[in-house]
Order: C-alpha cells, then structure tokens, then sequence
C-alpha cells in the first residue's frame, strides 16, 4: 500500500490561486492514478481530478474543468523515487473551501470512475483550503 500526505492548504481571498500537494511515500514505485477529492461542510466526498502515470492521462469534474489543474512529478518506475501529485487551483470562490484529499489506485486509463471514492484503496489526511470573499 502507499501512504499520500497532502499539503499546501492555505486561506485565500476570493479570485486567488493556490497549489497543493500529494507527496506518496518512497516505498511506493509503481504507477498510480491518483484521484483528488474534497469534501465540503454538510456534503458528501466530491470528486474532482484525477492524474494516471504511465501515459494513463487526467479526467476533470466539469465543475472545476478549466479552473483547476493535475500534474505529476517524479518517477513511480523507481523504487525509492519520490513522486508528488499537485492540483493547481485557480479563480477560487468561497464554494471551493473544504478539506483536499487524494487517493491512490491502481493504474489504468482516466475516466469518469475516478471521479468516485469507492475507487480509490489508499487515501491521507487532506488538507484545508479556506476561501473568504
């Protein structure tokens, strides 16, 4: 199993940007499709990207399609290699604050099933981004 820690959560102002992270730990050398997830106050876990390695590709929700970004750097063919999952988030309102979490599973192509949580076997802690307008 990988463990994923999330960081980079911060309070931002209306219209802001802001990155954050997913490192997996270096254990971990297989590829991956890595899901981000957050979960609001009074609403269930939403799915919001997902990044493949391995030429597996990204999926977006269409609510956050255009406004937020996936990418991946690092090396999951190399045991001990450090890889790291970033969701790039921008024109932020106050709908986007809740808690961040990715998850990991195993590879194959990005779609619409990695939108759902019940698809993911590993998951870390989130992290808090907090919009105000």
């Amino acid at each position: 199993r990988v463990q994923l820690m999330e960081s980079g959560g911060d309070s931002v102002q209306a219209g802001g940007s802001l990155e954050i992270s997913c490192t997996a730990s270096r254990n971990s050398y297989r590829v991956y499709c890595v899901g981000w997830f957050r979960r609001r106050p009074g609403l269930e876990r939403e799915g919001l990207a997902c990044l493949c390695t391995g030429h597996g590709g990204t999926y977006y929700a269409t609510s956050v399609k255009g406004r937020f970004t996936v990418s991946h750097a690092g090396d999951t063919e190399t045991a001990g290699a450090e890889n790291t999952w970033s969701l790039q988030l921008k024109n932020l309102t106050s709908e986007d604050t809740g808690l961040y979490q990715c998850a990991a599973t195993d590879p194959r192509y990005a779609a619409s099933w990695c939108l759902s949580p019940g698809e993911f076997d590993d998951w870390g802690q989130g992290t808090q981004v907090t919009v105000s307008s």
